[in-house]
């Protein structure tokens, strides 16, 4: 083991014991790295290491600081991670999300409230009234946010929206049978919408598991490649650049 990792592991288990607790400053550099048995250049680039994960940050003038370590703080250096993953794990990506988000449409469903259902609402409406896979892309974001937030657990959210970030690089919109893929999300939106209307948690996980499915399908029969950049000029054999649509 090398002398960063022995300080990545001691710098690790300090945090999980509780022995540097959230928001804690760290003892100064010279006894922390006497300490963990390592230079002082090695704990820099242990520490480096931590504060990219959003674990520990650095203050000028202050000193090195353990991060608050919310969950859905964290969770964001995961990000660029997701963005690379390729097309069959962006499929895996969609499994687990089928049963997370399932997970928070039942909870929202339990306590969905009148704000809730007339913010849903408005979104809906609009997603059915637009062709345009830019809007569509981002009222469907803010739809699956919202239901997810309503769930009450924030890491369950980011971790949902991390998920989502990478399906947003496929577009099936545009696609020769948009029509009908934008016809299928839109039921499933409004599937989705009932339940948590009735405040039915078990029909609102079995219509997201399905409004997700059903993204699943599309996905496997276009497999369309990743587009990063701006959109160009759709035409009914190319996918551009848009979110899919659950």
């Amino acid at each position: 083991m090398s002398a960063v990792e022995t300080a990545l592991q001691g710098l690790r288990a300090k945090i999980a014991s509780g022995e540097l607790a959230p928001g804690q400053k760290c003892p100064p550099e010279g006894e922390l790295a006497a300490q963990l048995g390592v230079s002082r250049s090695s704990l820099r680039e242990a520490i480096r290491a931590m504060s990219a994960l959003g674990v520990m940050e650095a203050r000028h003038g202050s000193g090195t600081y353990v991060s608050s370590l919310e969950p859905a703080e964290i969770l964001k250096g995961f990000a660029l991670l997701v963005d690379l993953f390729p097309f069959d794990g962006v499929l895996e990506l969609f499994e687990i999300r089928r049963v997370l988000e399932s997970h928070a449409a039942a909870a929202a469903a339990a306590k969905a409230t009148p704000e809730l259902m007339a913010e849903l609402d408005q979104l809906v409406a609009k997603m059915e009234a637009t062709d345009n896979s830019s809007d569509i892309s981002d009222l469907d974001a803010r739809f699956h946010e919202a239901i997810c937030q309503a769930g009450g657990n924030s890491t369950l959210t980011s971790l949902m929206t991390m998920f989502r970030s990478r399906g947003r690089h496929f577009n099936i919109f545009d696609s020769r049978e948009g029509a009908a893929v934008r016809e299928a999300s839109n039921r499933g939106h409004r599937d989705i919408l009932e339940a948590l209307r009735n405040r039915d948690p078990s029909t609102a996980a079995t219509a997201t598991a399905g409004h997700i499915a059903q993204t699943e399908f599309w996905l496997k029969k276009f497999r369309p490649a990743p587009q990063l950049s701006s959109p160009a000029p759709a035409s009914h054999q190319t996918l551009t650049h848009a979110p899919e649509p659950a």
